[in-house]
């Protein structure tokens, strides 16, 4: 029991963090995107502090570089002279110098991997950033256009705005006519007071005619010529 309580407990909480992070992942976005871009703008000044120690470590080089060939042409002036202690003292001095230079050369080499493997992983994160950026504006696009969506689909299925205007044009094209309806009342009116009985009468062929009509103009019209 314990254990089924401790499952459902924790599908419960994924499911929950799922549903915040589906809510707040345009947020959640530009966070790891900040996150990104400082990480990134750190390791570009570790890369420039680097360089800067690269640099140094190179003029030490050259420098000790230019010492040593000096003392070696002073340590051979003094040979040629028989001077041997003073060239032996600068063969000392060019043995250390040496071995201190070799010493750079190896920090310098260290550095140069450090600087190369360093600037290909800030190209690399540069370009991701890129594309997190551009993910993040097409991610707002789709995400407005979502909400867009769902706020229509609710307006469309419910008793919206739409549905009411199209149920009130249906109510008005039924109604009946009110001139119309006049008309008829009329009409109804007058048969009640037997106005219209002679008119019909006439129709029928009973009396004289009480109207004008279309034959009796016809036939007025042809007898004048």
């Amino acid at each position: 029991m314990f254990l089924t309580l401790k499952t459902l407990m924790t599908g419960a909480n994924a499911r929950a963090e799922e549903k915040v992070r589906d809510v707040y992942a345009i947020e959640l976005i530009e966070q790891k995107t900040r996150e990104a871009s400082n990480s990134l703008a750190a390791a570009k000044a570790t890369l420039a502090s680097l360089i800067q120690r690269h640099r140094g470590e190179d003029r030490q080089v050259r420098s000790i570089e230019a010492r040593v060939s000096d003392l070696t042409d002073r340590a051979t002036k003094a040979l040629d002279d028989d001077n041997e202690a003073m060239a032996s003292e600068a063969a000392n001095a060019i043995a250390q110098l040496k071995n201190e230079l070799e010493v750079r050369r190896q920090t310098l080499a260290r550095l140069d991997q450090r600087i190369m493997r360093l600037r290909q992983s800030i190209e690399t994160g540069h370009r991701r950033i890129i594309d997190l950026k551009q993910g993040a504006i097409t991610a707002k696009a789709v995400r407005y256009e979502q909400a867009i969506q769902a706020k229509l689909n609710t307006t469309l299925q419910g008793q919206s705005s739409v549905a009411e205007a199209e149920e009130l044009i249906a109510n008005v094209l039924k109604k009946d006519d009110p001139f119309e309806q006049a008309e008829i009342l009329a009409d109804i009116d007058r048969d009640l007071s037997h106005e219209t009985l002679a008119d019909r009468m006439s129709d029928a062929g009973y009396g004289a005619a009480t109207r004008a009509t279309g034959a009796d103009v016809l036939k007025r019209l042809k007898s004048k010529k």
